[in-house]
């Protein structure tokens, strides 16, 4: 079946790529609303100042309002809320340059993701924010954490309280954790945190420990980190010059009898996850460098910072730390664990830290849906982690995250039942976003144009 826009959709596609957002009707659609498993087959869906307005039978007569209101043909199409990439990091505009700041939007909407949180947050962040939210920018909706919180950013309690006040004041919406911090110095970001209400989450410092970073209020735990590190035993001390990257030489000495303490204690302080499978896979994982550098959407990317990837993991690997029989193993440890938090009930978000090592924005979510495909999780589970679940995060659940009546018109067409097949998510029909429509045809455009501004010679 063939899914080209009709003239009329392209043309509306083109026309509302930029500005406010119009009416529109979305004809002959199956909605995977996501409140549910029930699939809605045969619908219209209505779209009005950006909200949805009504999700029809196709075989209703549409009210005289709608009669002359743009349509989309949908031609069987399924419509589900988009995703969300809920570990992203945003490039840095220093030399006022915004290219691939703009380019990483249209990458993740050409991929279906329609939100991103991201974890390292600058500046020139809260402009693009603010160019997207006002129309000047097309790119998905927009969580920003402020700057870091480590050992070179944090001198002691106090500085890491003002800190924290600061970057409320600046309008960040989120704080991230990196290594580094003191016990002394996280209790200060918690308690400043809880006052100012504004969440934090990240990396779990070795000194705080994942049972006092869950206690604290980490409202996410990145990477599934520290988690580890609470299951080997009380005696060993880890020394960072042997124990490899994320500690994973140590995955040997892993007491699994210590994890159901780690599960109640995750579920009774309502911390959420975001694993970045594929982070490990493709970074810490015992694939070449060489294998990835050729992938397809590399050619997405510049050049010079591709191979800032290549040589990052190059040097890992003339090392021996990335050795199969040294990395399997670890990986084996991951898989299993994020699957025993899964089953326990512990939130997961769909997060691929992009991009990272050999993680093109966008594309990487879908090597993160494989991972966790392969790890066990059912296809209604995995689009949860990138659709109710970061909503129900950030306390917006009754505003998007699904496709229902008065709820945000963010959500993505794609050909197949998702529910039955992932891959379909790979190559969206289009993508609405704020009540826009983007259609197939533009969104490859937009892709051709990046791969483009990164021509290898």
């Amino acid at each position: 079946m063939s899914f080209k826009s009709t003239v009329l959709g392209l043309l509306f596609g083109l026309l509302s790529t930029f500005g406010t957002a119009q009416n529109l009707v979305i004809t002959q659609v199956h909605v995977v609303s996501m409140e549910n498993e029930k699939i809605l087959t045969n619908q219209n869906v209505l779209v009005k100042n950006g909200k949805i307005q009504s999700i029809l039978p196709s075989t209703s007569t549409l009210s005289s309002e709608w009669q002359s209101t743009p349509r989309i043909d949908g031609k069987g199409s399924f419509v589900f809320p988009g995703l969300a990439e809920f570990h992203a990091h945003l490039p840095v505009s220093n030399d006022g340059s915004t290219q691939l700041q703009e380019e990483s939007m249209w990458l993740y909407l050409a991929n279906g993701v329609v939100r991103i949180r991201s974890m390292l947050g600058h500046s020139s962040h809260l402009e693009l924010r603010e160019r997207i939210n006002s129309g000047k920018l097309m790119g998905p909706r927009i969580v920003i954490s402020g700057p870091s919180f480590s050992a070179t950013t944090v001198t002691d309690p106090q500085q890491a309280a003002d800190r924290v006040r600061e970057q409320k004041q600046a309008g960040y919406d989120h704080l991230k954790i990196h290594p580094g911090l003191t016990l002394e110095e996280m209790t200060a970001i918690a308690k400043t945190a809880k006052q100012e209400q504004i969440p934090f989450g990240g990396h779990v410092p070795l000194e705080v420990g994942i049972r006092n970073a869950l206690q604290s209020g980490f409202k996410s735990v990145e990477h599934i980190d520290g988690y580890m590190e609470g299951l080997l035993p009380a005696t060993l001390t880890i020394d960072p010059n042997t124990s490899g990257p994320f500690n994973l030489n140590l995955a040997s000495q892993v007491d699994w009898s210590k994890l159901p303490e780690l599960i109640q204690l995750t579920l009774a302080q309502g911390s959420y996850l975001a694993p970045t499978l594929t982070l490990f896979d493709r970074y810490f994982g015992y694939i070449p460098a060489d294998t990835f550098r050729v992938a397809p959407e590399m050619k997405y990317l510049p050049g010079p910072l591709i191979q800032q990837w290549v040589n990052t993991k190059k040097q890992l690997e003339r090392a021996g730390m990335l050795d199969e029989e040294k990395v399997a193993p670890y990986l084996a440890f991951r898989r299993k664990l994020f699957l025993e938090l899964h089953r326990a009930g512990i939130p997961m978000l769909m997060s691929s830290d992009s991009p990272q090592v050999f993680n093109v924005p966008g594309f990487s979510i879908h090597h993160e849906i494989a991972l966790m495909s392969e790890a066990g999780m059912s296809n209604l589970e995995i689009l949860k982690t990138g659709s109710i679940v970061p909503a129900k995060y950030m306390g917006t659940e009754s505003s998007w995250g699904q496709v229902k009546e008065g709820f945000d018109a963010d959500f993505v067409l794609v050909e197949n039942n998702p529910l039955l097949d992932l891959k379909t998510l790979q190559k969206p029909v289009g993508v609405v976003i704020r009540g826009k429509w983007i259609g197939r045809e533009e969104l490859q455009n937009q892709l051709d144009r990046i791969e483009k501004n990164h021509l290898r010679n």
